[in-house]
């Protein structure tokens, strides 16, 4: 397996797209193998897209970006704004806001990063904010939205770990929250260090937050509906998300009036685009993944792991550290397929609960679209508002602080993590 490996990162070293190189290093290890029967190598890629769980990637990302088209994002941004008028650095604030009001809409970081960039990132400009920092705040506030259910990540961790996704977007939604507020007050105490005041106008009035409340309240009841049809059994997360795409339509086409057939055509090219690259990762997967099990990798980590310590919290900051550094190098959804199966019967072994670690996992993970040297989120957001990355860098350990803070009350406040998801699912 370490010769995988090898083949898998030189070519992503050498700048060969992510799907190819997973592909090419899973075909080297069935060479390696001839025992194996060749077939495999077209079986696996075929059947790892045949899980049904695996369906609410595409039509979350289809709902997204018909949401998106359908005029939701939109009054998001303005509420957002309305929210976060009078508070200190408002801009920045509003993106920290608006990243988790969108987690029920998008579910992906990158996405969300990129049309923040386009949406605030002028006006943030005009504000008299550094570059540098605007496309921090962009950056890393997209981690809300990836944690917020339906966070893409989450639902790759809970189908491929076959954990309970009802139970992490639970949990998910807390921490999101959580996020949401340390984010807030880092925000806070940079804007005041770099001298960025609150927008112009005042406090908003009662009539402006209700105004916009109305305006944006189809949207904001999409995650409770998305919640609650879960918990209830109504829907399974397939389920969910071919739901979400009808909700986006009806609300969109009858009660916005905003997606209309151009629109809609939009959404889906941008969707077939958005699906197919990642699902195509996905089926690469497969015959990478092959190996992990049939070299007995998780048990041999496992060993390896308990002889450094037996300490559940040593071994998961040593996982922590193991994720933060692939992650600063490999897209964050690759990371979550290829280590799961690695990492969690570790953990399970030590105790800890599958859900309590995705969290941690799929943070730590998406970390990396944020941090030198090959962040997407990190390079969508400076291409987008002309960033050097000096300027990036410069802005940026604050925020990184922030959310290595919040992975640390993760790892050791358990309790504080599952308090949701035990008491609606005890």
């Amino acid at each position: 397996m370490g010769t995988v490996i090898i083949v898998f990162l030189a070519l992503l070293f050498l700048g060969m797209p992510v799907a190819f190189s997973i592909a090419i290093a899973g075909v080297t290890f069935f060479f390696q193998h001839p025992e194996l029967p060749m077939t495999m190598i077209v079986q696996q890629p075929i059947s790892q897209t045949q899980n049904s769980a695996m369906l609410a990637i595409p039509l979350f990302i289809l709902a997204g970006n018909i949401m998106n088209a359908g005029g939701i994002t939109a009054r998001l941004v303005k509420f957002a704004a309305v929210l976060t008028k009078n508070m200190r650095g408002g801009l920045a604030q509003s993106s920290v806001v608006l990243s988790a009001l969108m987690g029920g809409v998008s579910g992906s970081a990158t996405a969300d990063a990129a049309m923040e960039a386009r949406l605030l990132g002028p006006s943030m400009e005009k504000g008299g904010y550094a570059r540098g920092y605007s496309s921090n705040v962009i950056a890393w506030t997209s981690l809300i939205t990836a944690t917020i259910p339906p966070g893409i990540g989450i639902i790759i961790y809970g189908t491929v770990g076959e954990v309970s996704i009802g139970r992490l977007f639970m949990c998910g939604l807390f921490m999101g929250l959580l996020m949401m507020v340390i984010l807030m007050v880092t925000v806070a105490i940079t804007s005041k260090k770099y001298g960025f005041q609150s927008e112009k106008g005042g406090r908003a009035t009662g009539k402006e937050l209700w105004e916009s409340f109305k305006e944006c309240i189809w949207a904001l009841f999409f995650p409770i509906l998305l919640l609650v049809g879960i918990r209830l059994g109504l829907f399974t997360p397939s389920e969910v998300g071919s739901f979400a795409c009808v909700y986006g339509l009806l609300v969109g086409a009858f009660i916005y009036k905003e997606l209309n057939w151009e629109t809609l055509k939009h959404a889906l090219n941008v969707s077939m685009i958005d699906i197919g690259a990642i699902m195509l990762i996905i089926a690469m997967s497969g015959s990478f993944g092959y190996g992990i099990p049939f070299e007995q990798v998780p048990q041999k980590l496992t060993s390896f792991m308990l002889n450094i310590s037996s300490n559940k919290y040593i071994v998961m900051i040593l996982i922590v550290f193991v994720l933060t550094i692939l992650g600063m190098f490999m897209e964050g959804s690759v990371t979550i397929l290829l280590l799961t199966p690695i990492f969690l019967p570790l953990v399970r072994s030590l105790g800890v609960d599958p859900v309590h670690f995705g969290l941690i996992m799929c943070t730590t993970v998406t970390m990396g679209l944020n941090t030198p040297p090959v962040g997407i989120s990190m390079y969508a957001t400076n291409q987008i508002l002309d960033t050097d990355m000096k300027s990036y860098i410069k802005y940026m350990w604050p925020f990184l602080f922030a959310v290595l803070l919040e992975i640390a009350a993760m790892i050791f406040a358990p309790n504080l993590m599952l308090f949701l998801p035990n008491l609606l699912y005890s």
